[in-house]
């Protein structure tokens, strides 16, 4: 009999709560599309970068009005401006002896040169490809892609800017000989497969460039490098993206500034969009897809301005929050958001007080937009395929 009525007690029970059950249960649920939670034609709109240049059809004759364009903390960034056009025109690579024509007998050289491609080419590089101070990598006019070898060293430089080409699928360097000048050639341990390696260097400006699925970073600035630019980069497909700073003990990073503008960090990311230690980072009017961790991290208290960006978080209830601490007792750390917009329940964890401004110089300043303008800014990330004699 005992039992006859606890049956009867779940019975009424289990019908008293069924609706309740039913509505938070997962029945029916469909995932929104990440896609939904942007415009469904957005406006092509010029940033303030690409209104500088690709208006204009003569572009290709006169390639040095580039480097007026950059903005934010690299706009110093000279290149090759004051030196010769170098033609590559092949993909051919040696490390140790550089033939003419290939890109690393170009990047080598001591005095300015503004290296351009004659066509299409796949460079698959036989170790890290060091650059030279003063040396633009200038892709527009061709697709170009540096993938499945080492990638670029950009070590105790100045003055380099690399625009419009692919660096993706990079592996690790081998310990080994590469020449780093016409009279120089070193014993190199071995890169560690990142797509671009800025260290100990100044006056970089990353542009319009597509980076994938490298076997460590996709761009590192490191070892006190700084006056760096990253914008109109497409990043995807990789899990530790960009790193500012490398060491929570390297105190000398503290002079570190870094723009990341205009940037689309799309499908298949992970974190460190970017990660940032002790330095300063601007980082402007980019675009997030998603992400599976975190967008902007750090430790040992860095400053970190977010302004204008449009985040677009995963659906797991898991990953929301932009932002992500790498250490204890961070509320003092100095991190901003100003006109973010945040979809799909994004959120920004703020930190720290008084002003966090970049406090540019007049030439490096820039009007930075309403995070909802982001969509349309970012459309034309990563290489352009630019037709010579016509507006790009």
């Amino acid at each position: 009999m005992a039992s006859i009525t606890c049956l009867l007690l779940i019975s009424i029970l289990f019908a008293h709560l069924a609706p309740i059950l039913h509505a938070y249960s997962l029945e029916g649920y469909v995932d929104k599309s990440l896609s939904s939670y942007l415009p469904s034609n957005p406006k092509r709109i010029l940033n303030v970068i690409d209104s500088c240049w690709r208006t204009k059809p003569h572009w290709a004759t006169n390639r040095y009005a580039l480097t007026d364009c950059a903005v934010g903390f690299g706009k110093a960034a000279m290149g090759g401006k004051y030196g010769p056009i170098y033609v590559v025109t092949t993909p051919f690579d040696d490390p140790v002896n550089p033939k003419p024509g290939t890109l690393r007998y170009g990047v080598i050289q001591m005095n300015p040169l503004w290296i351009i491609f004659a066509n299409d080419m796949v460079i698959n590089l036989k170790n890290e490809l060091i650059v030279n101070s003063y040396k633009t990598i200038d892709g527009r006019g061709a697709a170009v892609e540096i993938a499945h070898g080492p990638c670029i060293t950009v070590q105790d430089v100045s003055h380099v800017i690399i625009h419009g080409i692919s660096i993706h699928d990079c592996k690790p360097g081998k310990p080994g000989l590469v020449r780093s000048s016409p009279t120089h050639v070193g014993h190199r341990g071995g890169s560690d497969g990142d797509a671009i390696s800025i260290f100990a260097s100044s006056n970089i400006w990353i542009d319009h460039c597509y980076l994938a699925r490298c076997t460590d970073g996709l761009i590192d600035v490191i070892r006190a490098s700084t006056a760096v630019t990253i914008s109109n980069n497409y990043f995807a497909q990789h899990d530790k993206v960009m790193l500012l700073g490398a060491s929570d003990e390297f105190t000398a990073d503290k002079s570190m500034k870094v723009t990341v503008v205009l940037n689309r960090f799309g499908e298949g990311l992970t974190e460190r969009m970017p990660r940032v230690r002790l330095g300063y980072a601007h980082v402007a009017n980019n675009r997030y897809d998603e992400w599976s961790m975190y967008a902007i991290g750090g430790s040992a208290n860095p400053t970190i301005f977010s302004e204008g960006n449009y985040f677009i978080a995963p659906n797991s209830p898991d990953s929301k929050e932009v932002t992500k601490r790498e250490a204890s007792g961070w509320k003092h750390w100095n991190w901003r958001t100003s006109r973010d917009v945040f979809q799909n329940g994004a959120y920004f964890v703020p930190s720290g007080y008084g002003t966090c401004a970049p406090f540019y110089t007049r030439t490096q300043r820039f009007i930075v937009a309403d995070g909802s303008m982001v969509p349309s800014l970012t459309l034309n990330a990563g290489p352009l395929s630019c037709v010579i004699g016509k507006p790009c």
